[in-house]
């Protein structure tokens, strides 16, 4: 009986789908430098993460207030954290800085840590509580206006005063400086103006400006500040969604005058929006525009935020309000420890990882050729290929999602080498037990297949598993091991399938491996067949016993 026909026996079909998939791969890591050689080892170019390079690395921890009648401070709630955790990353990164990584760890830490960055640098930027701003616009232009000479309605704007209301309506000439330069196409416009300091950015004291939804704006010093909110709601109105918080005295005086005069001069009751850009009142979190509403009437003690023409969605709604009461959340951190690592102690870490990896690499490889002779060629290749699949597809990460590898990372990476190995040694057993039992290699390889397939798929099913559930429950560095070790294992795979299958079957075919050859790593005389073959025909006792008959190896499969 002939061998069972399964579709890896058409192993041409799968290599080519192997080459196509690698080409594929290396013609988007390669992407616009493919005709410039000298270019290339810039596209193969991973991030690294802070342990590899330099930078410095901040665990913040959470101080709330003990109220009376509490024993213990409470922890901050998960909203608290998670808001803390957007208005630190927003922070990172408007200075530039790239690779950074803010992470909450447990249920009142937050760790900052940022490549390329020294101590102080990192202190400063994440060390200041956020809080919200109430500003009036000055003015509001398209991004490409490079000019702030004149206003909307054409008055001259360089002035260097307000009016007595408190109300200012021309700009200063720093502040029309600063909004002659601001780009809001750049990346970092806002390190370009402000710098690195946060406090720069939303100086509640002076005049700033800011690139809001595509446009540029500039902004009154604040008339209302996050200490002076309170109660705030996301409300379910007739009209729509709406936002509603209440502001503190002396706070609401001063803006209750402002809308006064907003709603009296720049809001058309026709229209039912605003005239001019200083009829909008915007909400700033961190020197960003939350929201600009028009102001349809004065407000003082109580506001309520309507979102506009287009109203508001109830995530809309929520998110803002979140916002409001976040961005004024007396939610203190205390420094826990700081810890920095210089080049050349990353550079170091980066060389004794790789080490690491060649190290285990080579161990396996002479394993291979010392155990399976002739089979650690296809060891050695499917290693390889794995090896290049697998870093094609760190290099891909890091370019369109700004995956980092890190010293964790490549410990997941050298993990994986046991794992290809493992699959392959699963499967040469299989097929070596086949050819123990009497059978051809055509048919050894088929049937070894087989049942090696279930085994692999089961391993690497689990060994992903266990890598998706690491990922899931663990934070910062465990992270990074826990997702190079899921992606090496859907690798291998690939590997197994599109290319060790396929390359025994076609080695299966030539003279060397077909007939046993002592050093193929398949001499059944060697494995101890209980009939040995060579030539594709192994002897089969005859009835009487004693004499034999020629045989081929596809009279008996069984």
């Amino acid at each position: 009986m002939a061998p069972p026909s399964t579709p890896t026996s058409h192993p041409g079909r799968y290599l080519t789908a192997l080459v196509v998939l690698l080409l594929v791969m290396l013609g988007s890591v390669l992407g616009g430098n493919i005709l410039s050689p000298s270019h290339w080892h810039k596209s193969f170019y991973v991030g690294r993460g802070l342990d590899l390079s330099s930078g410095t690395s901040i665990t913040l921890q959470a101080v709330t207030t003990r109220q009376p009648g509490q024993k213990t401070s409470p922890a901050p709630s998960a909203a608290a954290m998670a808001k803390a955790v957007q208005i630190i990353t927003n922070r990172v990164e408007a200075t530039g800085l790239s690779n950074a990584t803010v992470v909450p760890q447990g249920s009142n830490e937050i760790v900052v840590s940022v490549p390329g960055a020294g101590a102080q640098k990192v202190a400063t930027l994440v060390g200041e509580t956020a809080l919200l701003r109430v500003r009036q616009v000055i003015l509001e232009a398209p991004n490409t206006t490079t000019s702030t000479s004149k206003t909307s309605s054409g008055k001259a704007v360089l002035s260097t005063t307000a009016d007595g209301s408190g109300a200012p309506s021309e700009l200063t000439k720093a502040t029309a400086k600063k909004f002659d330069e601001l780009n809001c196409a750049a990346k970092n416009w806002k390190s370009q103006i402000y710098g690195a300091n946060p406090n720069a950015w939303d100086n509640p004291s002076v005049q700033t400006v800011t690139c809001y939804q595509g446009a540029k704006y500039a902004m009154a010093a604040a008339v209302v500040q996050g200490k002076d909110i309170d109660n705030v709601a996301a409300q379910d109105e007739t009209s729509g969604w709406v936002v509603t918080f209440g502001v503190k005295s002396p706070a609401s005086t001063a803006l209750g005058t402002l809308t006064t005069t907003m709603n009296k001069d720049y809001y058309d009751s026709s229209t039912g929006t605003a005239s001019s850009p200083l009829g909008l009142l915007a909400i700033v979190l961190d020197g960003n525009i939350q929201s600009a509403p028009d102001v349809e009437s004065p407000i003082s003690s109580s506001v309520q935020i309507n979102g506009g023409s287009t109203g508001f969605t109830q995530n809309q709604a929520n998110q803002l309000a979140d916002v409001l009461k976040y961005g004024s959340l007396p939610l203190e951190f205390k420094n826990l420890y700081t810890s920095s690592v210089s080049p050349t102690l990353g550079s170091d870490q980066l060389s004794a990882g790789l080490f690491a990896a060649v190290v285990g690499l080579l161990l396996v490889v002479i394993y291979s050729f010392i155990y399976y002779r002739g089979l650690g060629i296809v060891s050695v290749l499917s290693l390889a290929i794995a090896a290049a699949l697998s870093y094609m597809s760190v290099v891909l990460l890091s370019k369109e999602a700004g995956f980092t590898l890190t010293l964790a990372g490549i410990a997941g990476l050298i993990v994986a080498i046991g794992i290809t190995a493992d699959s392959f040694i699963v499967y040469f057993e299989r097929l070596r037990d086949e050819v123990r039992e009497g059978r051809s290699l055509r048919a050894a390889v088929e049937r070894g297949w087989g049942r090696a397939r279930r085994t692999i798929l089961v391993s690497d099913t689990v060994s992903f598993l266990a890598a998706l559930l690491l990922y899931i429950l663990s934070q910062g560095e465990v992270r990074g091991f826990a997702f190079t070790l899921g992606l090496t294992t859907l690798v291998d795979v690939v590997v197994v399938f599109l290319f060790t299958k396929p390359m025994i079957t076609l080695l299966a075919r030539t003279r060397f491996y077909g007939q046993g050859h002592p050093m193929s790593g398949l001499d059944p005389a060697r494995l101890g067949a209980r009939a040995p073959w060579r030539g594709g025909r192994r002897p089969v006792p005859s009835a009487a016993g004693g004499a034999t008959a020629a045989a081929t190896t596809s009279t008996r499969e069984a």
